[in-house]
């Protein structure tokens, strides 16, 4: 129990190092915003949603085509949805991240109107791949300096990391839609496991680029393992806007894994920027995937007996990463061996010998035997008479 107890506290950290991709426990992102540099997995397939309420205070932009600024309190409450799923290779990930909505503003300046609408708040197309992953000594293989068995690992310190390119659609309702049209939106995902129960993912990210309302953006999350199914996350987030103050948020949450496949979260956070705003998210939602992942078999044939390997992927982490992870092939820091050798038969072979000397050795052992047999019955012969 104490093992299986054990292998669990890996499992709620955000995402860890492997080329392979694929857990046996589900890899969300939820509830956090920030993303990992990791994947779901091949031929595995995940939505991720939930409800939210959003109250906006203070809420003011300056609109380029009008040159005017506006602002506007806020009420809105709505879902959001992501879908994932691992394609081709280990490291590449496709997703759809889409929100619909209902939102009531208020609008004070330039002119005090109500105006409210129904649909589509997000609805963006993207892609991730990992383009590195750092490796990590395993500290129960050292035996012979406690020192060096609990030091820390300086190589730590440094992140896994991915690049993410998306498109912003413009299917959305009047309130969200983008004056410039379609929009492109490009990030950069790291991620340092500090320790198996400590994990930093760090996002930066420049979104509707190339149009008036670009914002560049950072994330910055950390995640602690609390106990077996159970953990916590603390995030930042900052905007930088051009026509818009810029604002920073504060959030946190937990996330509870109800099976393999399925987990719970709860998340808050509240909203503080230059125009002393006092705006707040509330929400939570469900994560589940359907597991249709194969791990690849490679065979190799050493002394004409084959030998499979096979690719085992792992993937641990929370809220912007893999959840938990199965004890098999878990080394105590948390790594996972890339390929997993099967057990194989094998036999032994003998020196090849020159055949003429063989074949002389097998006549004079019968020509021994048959005057072994003469001797005897001679012997019979000379004792009946």
């Amino acid at each position: 129990m104490m093992k299986r107890a054990l292998s669990f506290l890996v499992i709620l950290v955000f995402t860890q190092t492997l080329w392979a991709q694929y857990t046996e426990v589900i890899n969300s992102k939820r509830p956090g915003f920030s993303d990992s540099p990791y994947s779901v997995g091949t031929k595995v397939y995940q939505v991720e949603g939930g409800l939210f309420y959003k109250n906006i205070s203070n809420f003011n932009y300056y609109d380029f085509d009008q040159t005017e600024t506006f602002e506007y309190n806020s009420k809105a409450f709505g879902t959001d949805i992501l879908l994932r799923t691992g394609q081709f290779f280990e490291q590449l990930e496709f997703m759809l991240d889409m929100a619909v909505q209902s939102e009531d503003r208020h609008y004070t300046r330039p002119t005090e109107y109500n105006d409210s609408g129904f649909g589509f708040s997000k609805l963006t197309l993207g892609a991730k791949y990992l383009v590195y992953k750092p490796k990590y000594k395993d500290p129960s293989k050292e035996i012979r300096s406690w020192k060096k068995k609990h030091q820390f690992d300086t190589k730590r310190l440094i992140p896994a990391v991915a690049v993410y390119a998306g498109l912003n659609t413009n299917l959305l309702t009047e309130l969200h839609k983008n004056a410039d049209g379609i929009s492109p939106r490009f990030a950069i995902f790291t991620q340092n496991d500090f320790t198996n129960r400590l994990v930093m993912i760090t996002n930066f990210i420049m979104d509707k680029a190339f149009t008036d309302q670009a914002e560049n953006s950072y994330i910055i999350t950390l995640t602690y393992t609390l106990a077996e199914r159970w953990s916590v996350f603390g995030e930042n987030q900052g905007f930088f806007r051009k026509n818009i103050p810029n604002d920073y948020q504060f959030g946190v949450g937990g996330a509870y894994l109800i099976n393999k496949n399925m987990q719970a979260d709860i998340s808050a956070r509240m909203i503080y920027d230059e125009r002393n705003d006092t705006s707040y998210i509330i929400g939570g939602g469900i994560s589940w995937r359907l597991d249709k992942h194969k791990d690849k078999i490679i065979k190799t044939k050493t002394n004409n007996d084959e030998v499979g390997t096979e690719k085992k992927g792992f993937l641990g982490g929370l809220f912007a990463g893999g959840l938990f992870k199965k004890k098999s092939g878990v080394s105590s820091n948390g790594e996972m061996p890339d390929v997993k050798t099967r057990k194989a038969k094998t036999r032994t072979l003998e020196a090849p010998v020159n055949k003429k000397a063989a074949k002389a050795k097998k006549k004079r052992n019968k020509q021994l035997i048959k005057e072994q047999k003469k001797r005897e019955k001679a012997m019979k012969k000379h004792n009946k008479n």
